[in-house]
């Protein structure tokens, strides 16, 4: 079978996969919540004659196809956003103040195709080794014990064995249909700070008698932001934004506290780790003035490492199957994704799906988030076809 009778094959799987999309958008669940998402997947897989085991990490679904070695692990993930759907359209979310409003109603979709594909394809066919479907819960969030979803998938064992693993993520502001895959880093590793700037409350007439938090936070904030100019290697990428300041209730009364959240952004652990000393640095500006702050550094995930080898398979795979004009140039990005964690099991790589739906701007986590529809046959195509092709080495 080439690439492109792959693609025809997904092609012809269209209408049931926008109606699984399009179901799955309709019915949103957050993380660790993907009761019915995950009912819905096993109920499809059982209907292809694929049996799948539930409850893993949770609330996830892991199905195998074929058997021996090597195992190559695709992924899909299926948790939504606490945010309520601004799009009037005939799939709206029916689940008030939740939305799939970054794409994984499409992965799940996709990832079902992907099943399918290889349920209806002669035995014969397929190489020797075990394609592992990867149904994964939580991506976007935490639990309560601070573990992501695949962390949670991978300590109950859904990567044991593997030997490579693939994943996609639809991009709204790519061009519709074509793919962007990067060698190395991809994304970056995030870390969340939780702080507060403390001071000595006063009459706001008399700011003499106390000590401002307000003014001792816009001091740690330039030295902050001074943090990324000044003391980090200008060749490495990095950063630290403040995302939430809270102080006071009354235009008369300097607080006693000023409360501060903000996000950690970069590739390399030691850049890492520096940006955490830097931060402490910029927070004791506070005590240079006589105040003080106590803070939190919340770990969290690392960066995506996109093996060489296997952005190789898929970058080819996407030449075979749509021609020089099927990749786009993709740029790095500091944002962040918990396949991550699975990179680090077994070597793997993440491709972007462009899927661009019209020209107002539709950002991921926005209420107006949509995609393009018709990406979903060269998607799943190519999931499958690089498996087929990380299959026979």
């Amino acid at each position: 079978m080439t690439a492109n009778e792959m693609l025809d094959r997904a092609r012809a799987l269209h209408d049931w996969t926008i109606a699984l999309r399009r179901d799955f958008h309709m019915h949103p669940e957050l993380g660790f919540r993907e009761v019915r998402t995950a009912k819905r997947v096993v109920e499809t897989l059982h209907a292809l004659g694929i049996e799948a085991e539930t409850g893993v990490g949770q609330t996830g679904v892991v199905a195998r196809i074929g058997e021996g070695s090597p195992v190559i692990g695709i992924r899909g993930d299926m948790d939504a956003l606490p945010i309520e759907e601004a799009n009037d359209v005939p799939y709206r979310s029916q689940n008030p103040g939740v939305m799939h409003a970054c794409g994984h109603d499409a992965h799940t979709a996709m990832l079902l195709t992907v099943a399918r594909l290889f349920a209806e394809m002669p035995a014969e066919s397929r190489p020797r080794g075990e394609i592992r479907l990867i149904f994964q819960p939580s991506e976007e969030d935490f639990g309560k014990d601070g573990k992501s979803g695949a962390v949670r998938m991978i300590e109950d064992g859904a990567l044991e064995g593997v030997d490579r693993v693939i994943a996609l993520h639809v991009a709204s502001d790519r061009p519709s249909g074509r793919i962007g895959i990067l060698d190395g880093y991809n994304c970056a590793s995030v870390d969340t700070f939780i702080a507060a700037i403390l001071g000595e409350g006063c009459h706001g007439a008399y700011p003499h008698t106390g000590i401002d938090p307000i003014y001792l936070a816009a001091q740690v904030i330039n030295a902050i932001h001074g943090v990324r100019a000044r003391r980090i290697n200008p060749a490495r990428p990095a950063l630290i934004s403040v995302g939430a300041i809270h102080a006071g209730s009354a235009e008369n009364v300097i607080p006693a506290a000023v409360e501060m959240k903000g996000t950690i952004r970069s590739y390399d652990d030691d850049i890492r780790q520096q940006l955490w000393v830097e931060l402490e640095r910029a927070f004791g500006v506070a005590r240079a003035l006589g105040g003080d702050y106590r803070m939190e550094i919340v770990k969290g995930y690392p960066a995506g490492y996109n093996d060489p080898a296997v952005a190789g398979v898929i970058r080819d795979a996407t030449r075979d199957m749509l021609g020089g004009d099927g990749l786009y140039a993709e740029e790095a990005s500091m944002g962040a994704e918990d396949f991550s964690y699975m990179a680090q099991k077994a070597p793997g790589a993440m491709f972007m799906l462009g899927a661009q739906k019209d020209s107002t701007n539709r950002p991921h986590h926005s209420p107006i988030f949509d995609i393009d529809e018709a990406v979903f046959p060269v998607g799943a195509a190519l999931l499958a076809e690089t498996a087929l092709r990380l299959m026979r080495g």
